[in-house]
């Protein structure tokens, strides 16, 4: 074509999509399914460094030992969120845009599915030659064959929409017809499960704000009042505030443990009493995976062991040290580690006993061990360091680590740290005129996992919600039947019924000749 015949055509501009039109194109990519496929699969994917790292809500310890070993790329996943993944920006925009895309993928089919609901049934087709199965008997009334059929098939646990009409065929002969469907249930199911899965994710980001979660070590005999300062760990939402807490207070009265005679535990028992916010007295028994409910909090029995009560006096005779410390298991048996920091003694000196308890002591090969978790020979080994603990630093430490760089160990003459054995009731004299240690009495201590999360009501409707609508889309069918009577003589009449299901349904038969013997009269 030549440049001036060109010259005749006019050149039509795109119109600019504008602000609202650009608006409009954005919602649509952002409502489309195939996105929320793709956000539910980076929800996925996010949440693995999220399960393989340290996460610091979880773990702070953990984490400050990773930034630790990895001093080059620790940093780098700490600034970009790895460490704590569910509480990231990025992780929190993934599931912001997933709970967008599914709420605009679920409203526009909803106000569809409501609509579809209230047209009327379509009529049945002019011919049922081309849909099987199909069954034709003779009947003697054609309205009340139908009327029959369309009573059952409003008598199921989900009845079907039922359309009767008087109409004439092609041919002018009187007919009547009978439609109904059943292709709404799996729909219906589909849209159920989409909520649920809303209304999960919702309710789980409304209960990581507004709930919490804290850990408390409680010797027998103790009580712990639920307050910030009463957890050795405490874990808020996002949003709580510590003000909210119910000021409960547990006590532990004593704990029973069994054990079978391999050592294997059979059971553990905490028998708790208290007082709740309204006065009421609690007195009750905490098992494992049997928490005790109190002021919408959930008390489990995530733990438990030894705690030895010890007397420390320094060398003037004065107590510098007196009560239980929690020892942490460290094995089948109940072996357990423990420190105790004593930094007032009359010398100056500051004193941190690194200490191991074996409930039934023995000596094996040279090495002592406790062969049982009960304590039917229980000792204590343990060494002592003088020196500076560190706790003037302002630098917080673990109470189960005792940092030992600015201290030094009690030594034999040969230049061994010295090795100190003591059972119950007896006294050990350290040298130096540093004092003494006493063991008074070994309590038992309980490890008590409190939560509390007033969204579990809504989360397990939700729960439930999402795993019915994904059990009627499973399982529901989509039908359409169709039944016609026509006139095929003064006193004939012929019953034709006919079903379709867009997915193979072996049921469809049993089901026509059952609704052909309905019109009929035989059932």
């Amino acid at each position: 074509m030549s440049p001036s015949r060109l010259d005749n055509y006019a050149v039509a501009d795109a119109p600019r999509l504008g602000v609202r039109g650009w608006a409009r194109w954005v919602w649509r990519q952002v409502t489309s399914m195939r996105l929320a496929l793709v956000l539910l699969l980076l929800v996925g994917l996010a949440a693995i460094p999220g399960s393989l790292l340290p996460q610091r809500p979880q773990s702070p310890g953990q984490v400050t030992r990773f930034l630790t070993d990895n001093p080059q790329l620790g940093p780098v996943l700490d600034a970009a969120g790895f460490l704590d993944v569910f509480n990231s920006a990025w992780f929190t925009a993934i599931y912001v845009l997933l709970v967008l895309s599914l709420v605009g993928c679920i409203v526009p089919r909803t106000f569809h599915y409501a609509r579809a609901m209230r047209a009327p049934v379509a009529p049945v087709p002019r011919s049922l030659a081309r849909y099987s199965p199909q069954v034709s008997v003779p009947v003697t009334d054609a309205q009340g064959a139908l009327e029959a059929i369309a009573g059952r098939l409003r008598q199921g646990f989900v009845p079907y929409r039922v359309r009767i009409e008087q109409r004439s065929t092609s041919r002018g002969v009187p007919q009547w017809a009978l439609s109904a469907e059943h292709n709404y249930v799996r729909e219906a199911g589909n849209l159920l499960f989409h909520i649920g899965i809303v209304a999960l994710i919702v309710v789980f980001a409304v209960g990581s704000f507004i709930s919490y979660r804290g850990q408390a070590v409680v010797v027998e005999g103790r009580s712990f009042v639920n307050a910030v300062a009463g957890y050795d760990a405490f874990e808020p939402g996002r949003a709580f505030n510590p003000e909210w807490l119910p000021p409960f207070t547990i006590g532990l009265t004593a704990l029973e443990a069994e054990f079978s005679p391999s050592g294997a535990p059979a059971d553990f028992t905490a028998a708790v009493s208290g007082l709740a916010v309204d006065g009421t007295v609690v007195e009750d028994l905490i098992k494992v995976n049997a928490p005790l409910s109190i002021d919408g909090a959930q008390i489990f029995l995530a733990g438990n062991g030894y705690a030895p009560a010890l007397t420390i006096r320094d060398g003037a005779g004065e107590i510098a040290f007196s009560g239980a410390v929690p020892f942490l298991p460290q094995d089948a048996a109940y072996t357990s580690d423990g420190v105790i920091k004593v930094p007032d003694v009359s010398l100056g000196e500051q004193l941190g006993i690194r200490a191991t308890l074996l409930p039934t002591a023995a000596v094996v090969n040279t090495v002592p061990i406790s062969l049982y978790p009960q304590p039917t020979n229980p000792v204590i080994v343990f060494q002592v360091f003088v020196g500076d603990l560190g706790l003037d630093d302002g630098i917080p430490q673990n109470v189960y680590v005792l940092q030992t760089d600015a201290m030094e160990p009690i030594r034999e003459d040969s230049g061994e740290i010295t090795t100190f054995f003591i059972s119950p009731g007896e006294t050990v004299t350290l040298p130096d005129g540093l004092g003494d240690v006493t063991w008074d009495a070994l309590p038992r201590f309980a490890a008590f996992d409190v939560r509390a999360d007033p969204t579990l009501g809504w989360l397990l409707a939700a729960a439930i919600i999402t795993m019915v609508g994904i059990a009627v889309t499973l399982v529901g069918t989509q039908r359409k039947i169709w039944a016609t009577a026509t006139a095929t003589g003064e006193e004939e009449v012929t019953l034709v019924v006919a079903a379709y299901s867009p997915h193979f349904d072996g049921a469809l038969k049993d089901m026509c000749d059952g609704l052909a013997s309905v019109g009929k009269g035989d059932s």
